[in-house]
């Protein structure tokens, strides 16, 4: 795997191929107020800045939460496929989804997969996510990624709405809907898993903040 700098982050939204699936999505959106989306897929550029390896991230909101997702990177070799999620401000998003997804850090794991490696299997790809509190896990979304758009879909997508993936890109591919409904937690878990080649991806994190709601229920 070749190194590049990133200096382009898009965040990819309603990338299901279901279309029951992302009306599930929209449902969980609307309850906490967020309006219906324009477009499906919908695009939102955000800094590149925002990408972050690290267990720890700030967010001065009250209401905010992950959610996993597949990340595309675009290097000099090809493209590579890791894991992240887009946390966000819910109570912003409410307001403006772009200023929202603009004021939280985008967390993912270090490790990448080539994605040449998995096209064969790609559906067979699991993504899975856990609020983390007082030490336990609680399994938050669960399912393969053949519930998702491919990412030559969402780069061709992406392409026919007038805008490029350079190299030094990253795209954050969609998520799934939650188990039960969107919960704000501290503690987060990212995991891609690849059941064919026995191997997976995971990334834990921690929110902290001035304002960190701890509430959650499931």
């Amino acid at each position: 795997m070749s190194e590049a700098t990133i200096d382009q982050l898009v965040l990819a939204g309603w990338t299901g191929r279901n279309p029951q699936a992302i009306e599930q999505h929209i449902l969980e959106l609307e309850a906490i107020g967020i309006p219906r989306p324009t477009s499906i897929p919908s695009f939102y550029s955000v800094s590149a800045q925002l990408l972050t390896i690290t267990n720890v991230i700030k967010v001065d909101a009250s209401q905010s939460s992950g959610e996993v997702e597949i990340v595309v990177l675009t290097l000099p070799d090809g493209l590579w496929i890791g894991v992240g999620s887009d946390h966000t401000d819910r109570a912003l998003e409410r307001q403006d989804i772009l200023h929202s997804k603009q004021v939280c850090a985008k967390p993912m794991a270090s490790k990448l997969w080539y994605f040449g490696d998995l096209t064969r299997h790609w559906d067979q790809l699991l993504l899975r996510s856990f609020l983390v509190k007082d030490g336990e896990r609680h399994l938050y979304q669960e399912d393969s990624v053949a519930s998702l758009q491919k990412p030559e879909y969402l780069i061709e997508a992406y392409a026919d709405a007038g805008k490029s993936l350079s190299i030094g890109s990253a795209l954050f591919c969609g998520t799934l809907p939650a188990k039960q409904h969107i919960v704000n937690s501290v503690g987060f878990e990212i995991q891609l898993l690849d059941p064919i080649l026995n191997r997976s991806i995971e990334h834990r994190y921690h929110v902290t903040g001035n304002s960190i709601s701890c509430e959650s229920h499931w």
